[in-house]
């Protein structure tokens, strides 16, 4: 791909985003570039991945072709106002949850070209999903050459940007209830005696493997999940607990938090 790529922010996501693409050989090291107002952790980067560096903004945008914005939201005005004159028709890709595309051509201008996207965590492992929604001004192939650069770090869902406050409830924010599950599964089976290296591993290992079984076999969760309750058997019973205590019930709940607060930012 011949595309240069910048990264205005150089923390854990953009970290993770520069790790895909640079392990997949789409592009070399030195078509990446990175800027970022902590020195340090712009000298760390290019020394684990040889891209160049920048301490200002707009020489990221000037270098670049497509130019991810990886700052906290907080931010994101104070950014757009620096580059929205230098940008001419490169584009701008949005990881931040709660900025629209409208908001993002309020500060940018209706003609620039936009892409707002939802990454998660698990990009960090080149396991991420990242849902994206084009602005009217992307063209098809650009749009293509997006979906690739994104893909070198999971996967991709194009989705329509009234269901982005649901894909953080359900993919952004939702490693962290993931965690939270393999974490008292772990405490359990340390309460029954097991080490708590192993008991996390076993519990990391048990989501990940029942995570795939739902991807690729294409059964409902549900038939999967009584695939392994047997008739009188002890899953059964472990279920009827998480049922008596609301356990799908809590988890929509924090979804609907999570939705709420994300429509507000």
């Amino acid at each position: 791909m011949k595309r240069k790529i910048g990264f205005i922010g150089a923390g854990n996501m953009a970290k993770a985003m520069i790790t895909g693409v640079v392990a997949s050989g789409l592009t070399s090291s030195e078509n990446i570039i990175a800027s970022d107002g902590y020195a340090p952790c712009l000298e760390n980067i290019k020394n684990e991945f040889g891209i160049n560096i920048a301490a200002d903004n707009k020489e990221v945008v000037k270098f670049s072709d497509v130019i991810f914005l990886a700052v906290k939201p907080n931010i994101y005005a104070d950014v757009m106002a620096e580059i929205k004159d230098i940008l001419g028709d490169k584009i701008v890709v949005t990881i931040a949850p709660g900025k629209t595309l409208e908001f993002m051509e309020k500060g940018l201008g209706n003609d620039k070209k936009i892409l707002r996207t939802m990454p998660n965590t698990p990009a960090m492992v080149s396991e991420g999903l990242t849902a994206i929604c084009p602005n009217k001004n992307i063209s098809p192939s650009e749009l293509e050459d997006l979906k690739t650069i994104i893909g070198t770090f999971g996967s991709v869902e194009l989705i329509e940007e009234k269901l982005f406050d649901a894909v953080v409830s359900v993919s952004g924010s939702a490693p962290a209830y993931v965690y939270m599950f393999i974490e008292a599964m772990a405490d359990g089976a340390v309460q029954q005696g097991m080490n708590r290296a192993q008991a996390y591993k076993m519990a990391a290992q048990t989501v990940m493997g029942s995570a795939r079984m739902v991807m690729e076999t294409g059964k409902h969760p549900g038939e999967l999940k009584d695939m392994v309750c047997s008739p009188g058997g002890a899953t059964i019973d472990a279920v009827a607990v998480l049922e008596e205590k609301g356990f799908r019930s809590a988890v929509i709940k924090a979804m609907e938090a999570v939705y709420v607060k994300s429509a507000k930012m």
